[in-house]
């Protein structure tokens, strides 16, 4: 990307409102003085967050800096196709709203987490701990990436040297206030970006008119069709393994939240859609398809839409940065303690709050190495394909933990054979980019399920060892 030429004023600007936006978010975070504040969000009365705040928590969330400048890169490369193939994971948030209300009406669960003990055993809740904690270490370089990329290229100092300022930003205030904190910034962090965000598009997306940017574009498998299938398939299980989302479907009441995760999805969908038309403007003029071309478009309009499309970045990745680091803390200060079997005690917020400080350092080395933001999405969404059914299929089960762990471990395996390319030439669907993920979705998916049935049916012929057992809990249930 060819980066603004930073003269000392506009350098001041730049980074003088990186230092500021720190300031900012921890003047305006309150701090978490309890448990229930710093864990699940309460105020210090114990008021669980309102449907307002957890609405715009739940949606600038997931509005990640990766994910807008994924939408605009799949906008260049495919038109429109690609923008709704980035858009459609948006809609795993409507449906983890809906498996989780009924976890919640229907099973008593009070986390997922919980849940997978009382249904799968210690061994799954594990593995389950391990996956999410995999999937936050991810959040954190994939969105200090993208606001460097703002500041210079890749490797350069520059560019480490912001990602590490917004990473440290984002740590003081979430170290205050926990989840407390992420939400109450989120609420503001959520206002500023669709206000800069509309600003932005006003822009740039009138020079060309709606209509003819809603004709680029081409439904065939080769041209982005693929990729939607993929993200069609992934939302099945993808929002499970995110705790940023999953953590606040537990902190209000159930019709609360199932209003509030059905409106923040078709919000980010309309948003991360809009946005990928950045990236077919880019198209039309014929820039050159790069990774931030959300940058590139905006440059090539001047100096303001830049510092207007770096606002939105930093608004998008410290709204994730700081939910990841809250999701973290509890992962680790809050949930582990209950799969050794003992109840977290008055440290586990000291832990939670240590735990925060090794990802911020830790979690940036991929970002110093250059990995590609898009496969922190696409990649470990086919690792934990064996979700789907383990959560979506659990009304059919009592007590099993042979069915998460025969499909949890195959969709792990297959994740590994698309990270190292090693995916049979076989499997692929169609012949486009995305045609061996595809088929690695497709089968996998049928292993998955396929896996996790066959201890019902099993324990339903009463040969399995638990066959007796499990067959009588599933009738008590």
């Amino acid at each position: 990307m060819s980066h603004v030429p930073f003269d000392f004023a506009t350098g001041l600007i730049f980074w003088g409102f990186l230092v500021l936006y720190g300031v900012t978010m921890y003047a305006m975070s309150p701090r978490a003085r309890s448990v229930s504040s710093f864990f699940r969000g309460t105020d210090e009365t114990g008021r669980a967050a309102s449907e307002w705040a957890l609405m715009c928590s739940i949606f600038i969330s997931w509005i990640f800096a990766k994910s807008v400048t994924n939408a605009a890169n799949l906008g260049a490369a495919y038109g429109i196709v690609g923008g709704l193939a980035y858009a459609a994971y948006w809609l795993s948030i409507p449906l983890a709203g809906i498996a989780i209300y009924h976890l919640r009406t229907r099973h008593g669960a009070t986390g997922l987490v919980p849940f997978l003990i009382s249904r799968y055993g210690r061994a799954a809740a594990l593995a389950f701990t391990i996956a999410i904690l995999i999937r936050l270490y991810n959040e954190v370089w994939s969105n200090t990436s993208v606001v460097g990329a703002y500041y210079g290229k890749p490797g350069e100092w520059t560019f480490i040297a912001a990602a590490f300022l917004f990473t440290a930003a984002s740590l003081f205030y979430s170290l205050k206030g926990g989840l407390r904190s992420s939400i109450v910034t989120d609420v503001i962090q959520s206002l500023v970006f669709v206000i800069v965000m509309a600003i932005v598009l006003f822009i740039v997306l009138p020079k060309h008119g709606l209509p003819q940017l809603m004709s680029v574009g081409e439904f065939r498998m080769g041209a982005g069709v693929d990729l939607l299938l993929v993200a069609l398939l992934q939302i099945l299980s993808y929002p499970f393994h995110d705790p940023v989302l999953t953590d606040r479907g537990f902190i209000t009441r159930e019709k609360t939240m199932l209003r509030a995760m059905i409106v923040a999805g078709v919000l980010g969908f309309i948003c991360i859609f809009a946005f990928s038309l950045v990236g077919v403007h880019a198209k039309i003029e014929g820039l050159p398809a790069g990774d931030n071309m959300p940058g590139e478009v905006a440059l090539a309009f001047g100096i303001a839409p830049y510092l207007l499309m770096t606002l939105v970045m930093i608004m998008a990745a410290g709204s994730t940065v700081d939910s990841t680091f809250a999701s973290v803390a509890k992962a680790v200060g809050h949930e582990l303690p209950l799969l050794a079997g003992r109840t977290p005690g008055n440290r586990a917020i000291l832990v939670g709050m240590w735990t925060m400080v090794a990802f911020a350092v830790l979690g940036n080395l991929p970002m110093i190495a250059g990995t590609d933001i898009l496969k922190a999405t696409t990649v470990s969404g086919t690792m934990v394909m064996g979700l789907a059914p383990i959560f979506l299929l659990a009304p059919l089960v009592r007590f099993s933990p042979w069915s998460f762990h025969l499909a949890f471990w195959p969709g792990v395996a297959l994740g590994v054979l698309v990270a190292s390319n090693a995916v049979p030439p076989s499997w692929a669907i169609g012949d486009g980019k995305y045609a061996l993920l595809l088929g690695a979705n497709v089968y996998g998916l049928v292993i998955c399920f396929a896996g996790f049935l066959l201890p019902l049916a099993w324990q339903r012929v009463g040969r399995g060892p638990a066959g007796a057992r499990a067959a009588s809990e599933s009738r008590v249930a």
